[in-house]
């Protein structure tokens, strides 16, 4: 990394995203879609974790029912 934090690859200090607002554009979307996809991912895991603690309440009710019915 140069003083002035451009890459030494990059003597020019020109990024291909600053150049082409494209590829800008494009970089912003799949940023985008990859923050969607984790925030999806973490609903999908909540709604696993629900649902399995519902059927282990049904479960547990259901014994109780059946311990009690005779």
């Amino acid at each position: 990394m140069n003083p002035d934090g451009r890459a030494p690859e990059d003597p020019l200090g020109t990024d291909p995203l600053e150049a082409d607002p494209l590829a800008r554009l494009e970089h912003e979307y799949d940023q985008r879609r990859l923050a969607e996809e984790k925030r999806d991912e973490r609903y999908l895991w909540w709604y696993l974790a629900y649902f399995l603690f519902g059927i282990h309440i049904v479960a547990f009710v259901m014994i109780l029912a059946i311990k009690h019915a005779g």
